[in-house]
């Protein structure tokens, strides 16, 4: 593949990356899933 062709495909899939994590933090997605590693974390521990 040619190198622009290669900038041009690394280019559109990070900004489709920041634009799924903007929409996420806007919805309090990022709470969500600490919520969840938290639980999961105490549970592996065996507090929760």
């Amino acid at each position: 593949m040619c190198r622009r062709k290669v900038r041009w495909i690394q280019a559109a899939l990070l900004s489709t990356a920041a634009l799924f994590i903007y929409i996420g933090m806007t919805r309090g997605e990022a709470v969500t899933v600490l919520t969840k590693a938290v639980n999961i974390c105490l549970e592996c521990i065996g507090i929760g």
